[in-house]
């Protein structure tokens, strides 16, 4: 009897001293300072390497890694529309050395859109800076006979069911905007789905899909080759950077004006004082002529932004975009 919690109580005081040795290191790897210098920060992006925002968080990474002094990479996880990206920066340590570069969709559309989405946008993911802010514009294929919206519209009634639109994964605003514009004008089309807009411009400019919502950056890029023309800027107002595109709304289709954002995100319960670190870090890259004038020639405008500030766009842009899927009658879909 006395023997049993003779033999507890040495095992105790033993697991104590041990707690207690390893303490100093505990203590000292908790107040380590962030960054640790040489130590590699990822930045997941959930899109293919070669499009606009694969350029964008390259060069924010090789400006952020001068600024840290330490590497910055940035690491592709394309498919399931950004889901797999935003599930590993979820499960990994909050501790500053993984966040993703990411378009509003990842957070405002789908989790109102796509079946298998199982995180919280708001309770799952720590705001860290806005990056960009940028429209989306209407493309088409110069196979395609049309200079206006009105004009492919009359096309796309003239061939019902032999055109189809592409995006850059479903439930993202690409997709979302296809469908709001053929329920609009009552079009017979097929949405083709891609895994990010470097994939969408393979098919694209080879004229196996007709027309797509892209990025600003990619359609400049893809009409560059004097394969695409653009119609539209899906926005209220027309871009500074294509001043002679005329908005949606200006040719008669209203309800297709959401302005386009990229933000940073972490992984959920980031310690205030890394957000706080990666924050003003952000803040002086994005500031700095040679981003802002690199995001302009893409017709994007580089753009930082408080933790507060990125947490209730994130909430604005979630519920703006939920009306437009309830007005639309849009179901959650598989992916």
């Amino acid at each position: 009897m006395n023997g049993r919690p003779r033999s507890l109580g040495r095992r105790r005081v033993a697991a104590c001293l041990a707690l207690g040795a390893a303490a100093p290191a505990l203590l000292a790897h908790a107040a380590a300072p962030f960054p640790d210098k040489g130590r590699t920060i990822r930045i997941v992006l959930g899109l293919a390497a070669g499009g606009a925002s694969d350029a964008q968080a390259r060069f924010v990474a090789t400006k952020l890694g001068e600024v840290l002094q330490t590497p910055v990479i940035v690491e592709n996880k394309p498919g399931a529309s950004f889901i797999l990206a935003t599930e590993e920066v979820i499960r990994s340590a909050p501790d500053g050395y993984t966040f993703m570069y990411a378009p509003s969709s990842v957070v405002a559309q789908n989790p109102q859109t796509l079946a298998q989405v199982r995180y919280d946008p708001f309770k799952d993911l720590t705001p860290i800076s806005l990056g960009a802010r940028g429209p989306l514009v209407l493309t088409v294929h110069t196979s395609v006979p049309a200079r206006t919206v009105q004009e492919l519209v009359a096309y796309i009634k003239a061939n019902p069911g032999k055109m189809s639109y592409a995006s850059f994964g479903t439930g993202t605003s690409s997709h979302i905007y296809g469908e709001a514009f053929a329920r609009q004008a009552g079009l017979d089309v097929v949405h083709v789905p891609y895994k990010g807009g470097a994939d969408a411009a393979k098919d694209f400019l080879a004229g196996r899909v007709q027309y797509y919502f892209d990025a600003a950056p990619n359609a400049i890029q893809n009409t560059a080759t004097g394969k695409v023309r653009m119609l539209a800027v899906a926005a209220p107002k027309r871009s500074p950077m294509l001043p002679d595109v005329p908005t949606m709304g200006e040719q008669g289709v209203s309800g297709v004006d959401m302005p386009s954002w990229l933000g940073f995100y972490g992984p959920p319960r980031m310690a205030a004082p890394v957000v706080e670190k990666l924050n003003a870090a952000l803040a002086q890259v994005l500031a700095m002529p040679a981003t802002r004038e690199f995001f302009r020639q893409g017709a994007y405008e580089a753009e930082s932004s408080s933790p507060k500030q990125l947490a209730d766009l994130t909430r604005s842009t979630y519920d703006r975009w939920g009306d437009i899927i309830r007005r639309l009658g849009l179901v959650k879909q598989p992916q």
